[in-house]
Formats: structure tokens, sequence, C-alpha cells
């Protein structure tokens, strides 16, 4: 599920181990989430389960303000920014979780993947940073990488398919307003407003996709508990960030990629075949040269 990358702010010195440790922490939870609403999808509306947990992340940012403190509004730079960024992570959270309805997890989370290649794609217009011919290279072979995935006239379902590239494509968004208000917002200000924005955006349709019937307690924990670990894993990004370069944690990212495929396998009975195989493959590969690789300012 959808994470936002968080503007590093000063704390605790550099600490790699622990870091990494923070980092693979914050993606099981992220994994165990997707897997876990995968299964709950198929027993209540994706509004309502997506709602409950901004919820949760959004009671966390309330947290975060009361210990940091929140600017005035009118003090807050970049507002328009913070409310577009939380208005694509709302998208993201949204399409993502009703994709699933449809979509094996492995294939919507390959294609989510492709994200990181978007941003490149976008970055010569939306953050005048030169993209060498390597670059392109390498958004040309994630962008193959998806086709292998989603073969036109395949087995994936279109609907689902849509809704997870439009959320590939607000993820890269989210990452490029990300970059722009690194350093201009603190990360605490960027979470609060983020998980107001996106509470208030999930709330919208909640009311029309009501539960019926309602969860029972058990149910009604588990959802709850969700919502948490959606939070605490947001929480241990932030944490992992703070302690090791972004550049040496890209490449962890894709084992997220790798825990989709076993939930897809072994918990849903949704193995990828082998040209989906191919095609992450491809998409790792590409993602892991971009991540070695900084673009430069033009």
């Amino acid at each position: 599920m959808p994470r936002p990358p968080v503007t590093a702010t000063p704390g605790p010195p550099p600490s790699p181990g622990a870091g990494i440790v923070l980092y693979l922490a914050a993606l099981v939870s992220f994994a165990s989430f997707d897997a876990t609403v995968k299964h709950l999808l198929t027993l209540y509306p994706a509004p309502f389960l997506n709602v409950m947990r901004y919820l949760a992340v959004a009671a966390i940012g309330v947290f975060l303000v009361l210990r940091h403190g929140l600017p005035r509004l009118s003090d807050t730079p970049d507002k328009g920014l913070l409310l577009l960024r939380g208005l694509m992570l709302g998208t993201v959270g949204t399409c993502f979780m009703t994709a699933l309805i449809w979509m094996p997890l492995s294939e919507a989370t390959a294609i989510y993947f492709t994200s990181p290649l978007i941003v490149v794609a976008l970055s010569p217009w939306l953050l005048r940073e030169r993209v060498g011919r390597r670059q392109w290279i390498a958004v040309a072979l994630g962008c193959a990488g998806m086709l292998l995935i989603v073969r036109p006239g395949g087995h994936l379902p279109w609907l689902g398919t849509v809704l997870m590239a439009v959320a590939a494509v607000s993820y890269a968004l989210f990452q490029v307003l990300t970059r722009k208000l690194s350093g201009r917002v603190s990360s605490h200000v960027q979470y609060a407003y983020t998980a107001l924005v996106c509470l208030v955006v999930t709330a919208v349709p909640a009311p029309f996709f009501l539960p019926d019937p309602w969860p029972g307690w058990r149910d009604g924990v588990v959802i709850v508990l969700l919502g948490m670990l959606n939070g605490l894993g947001q929480i241990l990004l932030i944490a992992a960030f703070r302690r090791v370069p972004a550049s040496t944690l890209a490449p962890l990212n894709y084992c997220h990629l790798l825990m989709a495929v076993g939930f897809s396998t072994f918990v849903f009975a949704r193995p990828p075949d082998l040209p989906a195989i191919a095609g992450m493959a491809l998409i790792v590969a590409a993602g892991l040269f971009l991540a070695s690789r900084r673009p430069r300012r033009g």
C-alpha cells in the first residue's frame, strides 16, 4: 500500500544497521496490510476500509502535532502544494485498495512499483532535472516490464489495471511534490496535513458504501489494528530515513514486491505466470539502476 517518503529532520546520528532494520520492518507492515486488506475486501466495501485506515493514520498525525506543534495555517508555507500532496496520496489509497478487489496482489504491486520510473519521466518538466540517456533506457525497460505484466488482451481485469496505473501516476506526483517540499516544510507538518486531507478524501464516498452487515467485534478489532499497522509503517519509515540516506534504502524497497508475490502465491493461491515474473524482474532491474544514479540538476 501507499507510503509517503518523508523529509529527514535533525535526529539521531547515522546508524545504517538500525535504519535498515526499521525500513524492512516498515515494508513488512505495508505488505501485511495489503494482504489483509485483500482478504477483507471479500467481506467489506473498499471505501469503508479506506476511511477506517485513514482514521488511524490521522490519529497518529494529531499525536505528532501535539508533540511537535503545528504552525498556524497562515504561517504554513506552500499550503497549496501540501493540499495537492495529500490529494495525490488519497487518490493512491483509493485506487490501490479498489483495484485489489479484482487484481492479484503480486501484479497489482508490480504495476504500482513503476512509480519511480514515472518520477524520472516527469522530472525534466516538474523538477527541472536533466535525465540522461541511461535513465530513459531504464524508464523504457520498466514500461516494457509493465506491458509484460498487463499484456493487453490478457487475463488481468481492465478496470483494476487502470486503477493501479492511476495509483502509480498519483504516487509519482506525490513523490515529486515531496521533493519540492523537502527542506521547506518539516516532516511532521507534511505528515499531519497529508493524513487529514486523505481522511477527508476517503470520507466523502464512505457513507455510500457502508458494510452490510457491519463488522463483528473480532473483525472490528482487526480493522482498527490494520489502520494502526499502516500508521506504524509510516512511523518506521520516518525513523529509518532519519538514520540512513534514502539512496541506501531505495534498493530495499523491492523487498515489498517479493513479499507481495509470496502472499499472492501462498496465501491467495494466485502465483504470477512466467511473463509476469519477467515483467517484475525488468521493473526491479530498472528501479535498482535508477536508485544507483542521481539525476543532474539543470
